[in-house]
């Protein structure tokens, strides 16, 4: 048997929506944590101009996702035909990069990253599982190991209370259990914030 036959998998390739790279901005570490990911990381033409705004322009955003195309570290592809009647349905419903995101993940057996309800659902139908969320990128092993601990947990807090990153509601007691009480009083993002903190 050729030895080739035992090569190890290449990781899945990561394809993230305008929100994930909003958060990773906010968090003040996204270029090293985009760095430490072993999945190649792509991004839609879409989401890029997304964040070409002028909000975007003023908060960073936009240059912090052209820094991260300048250095390789992000790839921006374009739609194929088929991408585009898909993103064409899509976007009746979802936002440009949602819609974007997705339709480019289905086609090309990509694993989207997209954290808002109605895109995942969306995401989940036309990929066939579940997307990730901006939490998976930030709490990644080879992240954390990369970054250090404490800088991760800070990275985390920062997505949450500047970012409003939205998470998992089975994982906020984890969320909360890493970044501590007081802090997370701050991030009214966090699911179920008042029932748990009150107004």
């Amino acid at each position: 048997m050729n030895s080739s036959s035992f090569a190890p998998k290449a990781p899945p390739v990561h394809i993230t929506d305008t929100s994930v790279f909003i958060n990773l901005h906010a968090c003040g570490q996204g270029e090293r944590i985009l760095a430490a990911v072993p999945n190649e990381i792509i991004v839609a033409r879409v989401v890029e101009c997304e964040l070409d705004n002028e909000t975007s322009r003023a908060t960073g955003e936009h240059a912090f996702l052209e820094r991260l195309v300048h250095s390789k570290i992000v790839t921006v592809v374009d739609f194929t035909d088929e991408e585009f009647e898909l993103f064409d349905e899509l976007v009746r419903d979802l936002d440009d990069g949602e819609a974007a995101t997705i339709a480019i993940a289905a086609k090309r057996h990509f694993i989207p990253i997209i954290d808002e309800r109605k895109g995942r659902a969306r995401a989940a139908m036309h990929v066939g599982k579940e997307p990730l969320w901006s939490l998976d990128l930030i709490r990644h092993s080879s992240v954390v190991n990369t970054i250090g601990g404490a800088a991760g947990i800070e990275a985390l807090y920062l997505a949450l209370r500047i970012g409003r990153m939205r998470i998992p509601f089975d994982r906020v007691d984890e969320v909360i259990a890493l970044i501590g009480e007081q802090r997370a009083r701050e991030c009214t993002c966090l699911p179920g914030y008042k029932a748990r903190f009150g107004a």
